[in-house]
């Protein structure tokens, strides 16, 4: 065919080089654009068919193919399982732990290559993009390990006779809106998340990465990021936060910025619960090998090491075990019974803290005060925190060591030593507490025992105890120089304490001693502790009153000084009533007389 247009020979050479096959491709691609979605719906049916064994189908409304830009758009997509299927394969005990469920009005392929998936079979696409997707993922606990399919074939081998191989340089979910519902549990818990965004790097089914374990879902990496997120306990008393969530499974590895944990109001809680009442705040958490893939199967919290840094742990004692007519043993607040009360698996190596402030308070009935304990600026680390059933078979000991600052003044070395399997929770704790002012202690002491230190200097504490729910065994010795105190009582009219001078003095004069050792060169007083311990007395505070059983005998107020003391106040409270009743006596006789002598009159 000649056209009158092509004069020219560069003419003539363009268009039989360059327009003619610019336009056969336009022609085809409008040709493949009208028959493209039937044949890419036929292939995403039987891929997703055959790789989840039948159990999940997907459906889209409408397919958009642009050749020329490699670019895909499917439309009100629907993933769902067949719940027949489903309890077919639960009979068989073979059915996941997950369900899932996926809704996308609009999903974006970029950079695809049909004409390599129609006549080499393989599905290479370079980004897929899901915009506000909603997820929906159903957890129920069928089994506690991998179960033994009759199919062992990998993901590649059910697809091979359709596929020869898929991947996917990048899937991205913004903005995704998540649903999980939890029926492990007696009731379902129901979580919602939003402000999340998943990535997925680098998906890749073939006959090379089908056994390959370093992926996850066949994934090189899959980030999952999430913001803003808040809840609240199964029981409404705590509501948790967290500011920022990272988790990286190329890296193994979750990250949180911003988490806490707030109780309700004081009154609220107190009123709804006879537990302790607890508070955390973490500016950052890292969690590090962690087995993500375990968790998400069998809620299996596996990690090398966990790393705090910086916050605060706040205890508050429950006040109302005097309300109560039957005496709740808080056993349950030991660090060893309380991790098996965890409703997940956990299995951690290492805990290493940084730089936490630990506080507990306690309401005073007698004093109408509440009294604070403060553990500033620790640092440490705990070994084997576990309630896996098969770790403590190895290893059935908890051990952690402490640094901190008692009261903010005073460097404290602990360790402690859990025993997580016997049957009376029993543990150890030793340490040495060094110099401080007494004076710090008031904010303590003056609420809880209503006695004032106005002077005096801790050269050193050490303790070693030997403990269990029912008895704190053990030796405490206490080094102070110049100790003074002064001795209060409850004003209840003026809601303020009142300080008893002749008591204050008394102590001073014929009680406690002031130094210990008495003179330089002298060996010093210690005491050895058997403590019983109440059964609704909590873990920090049996600890606190173990330590003060062993602290009272170094300032001399031992058991025999404690019943002398008791016996000369009741003498003196006793010749200070007589003295008063005499008085009384004598100024009623005088009255007597008086009134005797005006009759006369």
């Amino acid at each position: 065919m000649d056209f009158k247009f092509l004069k020219h020979k560069w003419q003539k050479i363009v268009f039989k080089f360059v327009l003619i096959p610019v336009i056969i491709i336009f022609l085809l691609a409008l040709v493949v654009n009208r028959y493209w979605s039937p044949i890419l719906a036929s292939k995403v049916h039987d891929v997703v068919l055959s790789s989840s064994d039948s159990l999940y189908k997907i459906d889209f409304t409408d397919a958009e193919l642009h050749v020329l830009q490699g670019k895909i758009t499917l439309y009100n997509i629907t993933l769902k399982p067949d719940t027949a299927v489903y309890n077919q394969k639960k009979k068989q005990h073979l059915a996941p732990n997950n369900l899932v469920e996926l809704h996308v009005k609009r999903l974006i392929l970029l950079h695809v290559h049909p004409l390599s998936l129609y006549f080499r079979h393989k599905l290479n696409i370079g980004q897929i993009i899901l915009n506000e997707p909603e997820v929906n993922i159903s957890y129920q606990l069928n089994h506690t390990k991998d179960t033994v399919l009759k199919d062992h074939r990998t993901a590649w081998q059910k697809i091979s006779k359709s596929l020869k191989s898929i991947h996917i340089g990048q899937i991205l979910l913004n903005d995704v809106k998540f649903k999980y519902h939890d029926y492990s549990g007696n009731k379902v818990a129901i979580s919602e998340l939003k402000e999340m965004n998943l990535t997925a790097n680098d998906l890749l089914i073939d006959s090379a990465t089908q056994t390959d374990r370093s992926r996850l879902l066949y994934c090189k990496d899959v980030i999952t990021e999430l913001n803003n997120y808040t809840g609240k306990t199964a029981s409404g008393l705590y509501t948790y936060k967290i500011k920022y969530l990272k988790l990286s499974t190329l890296k193994s590895q979750l990250n949180v910025e911003g988490m806490q944990l707030s109780p309700a109001k004081t009154d609220v809680f107190f009123n709804k619960s006879n537990n302790d009442r607890f508070g955390v705040n973490i500016d950052s958490l890292q969690l590090n090998n962690f087995d993500f893939l375990s968790y998400h199967k069998y809620r299996r919290v596996t990690a090398s090491n966990l790393v705090l840094n910086r916050g605060s742990i706040r205890v508050f004692n429950n006040p109302n075990k005097t309300k109560t007519t039957t005496t709740i043993d808080k056993v349950s607040t030991f660090p060893n019974v309380m991790i098996h009360q965890i409703g997940i698996d956990l299995n951690i190596d290492t805990v290493r803290i940084h730089h936490i402030n630990v506080e507990y308070s306690e309401f005073n009935h007698k004093s109408n005060k509440t009294g604070t304990v403060t553990f500033n600026n620790t640092s440490g680390h705990f070994y084997n925190i576990t309630n896996n059933k098969t770790t403590p078979a190895k290893n059935n000991i908890t051990s952690v060591d402490l640094t901190t600052y008692f009261m903010n003044r005073g460097k404290l070395d602990v360790q402690f030593a859990f025993n997580l399997t016997d049957k009376d929770a029993a543990f150890t704790y030793k340490g040495t507490l060094g110099p401080m002012n007494l004076q710090a202690l008031n904010p303590a002491v003056m609420p809880l025992a209503m006695v004032k230190a106005t002077g005096g200097t801790i050269k050193e504490l050490s303790f070693d105890i030997q403990a269990n729910a029912n008895v704190f065994k053990g030796h405490v010795g206490f080094l102070y120089n110049n100790l003074k105190v002064n001795i209060f009582q409850a004003d209840t009219a003026n809601d303020r304490l009142k300080k008893r001078s002749v008591m204050s003095m008394f102590a001073n004069l014929f009680v406690i001693k002031h130094d210990n050792p008495d003179k330089a060169g002298e060996t010093p007083r210690s005491a050895n502790v058997i403590y019983l311990r109440p059964k609704d007395s909590p873990f920090f505070k049996t600890i606190w009153k173990a330590l003060l059983e062993g602290i009272k005998p170094c300032v001399g107020v031992d058991a025999k000084k404690q019943q002398e003391t008791k016996a000369r106040i009741e003498e003196h409270q006793k010749n200070k009533r007589d003295h008063k009743a005499r008085k009384e006596a004598r100024k009623k006789r005088k009255a007597e007389k008086k009134r005797q002598k005006e009759l006369n009159k």
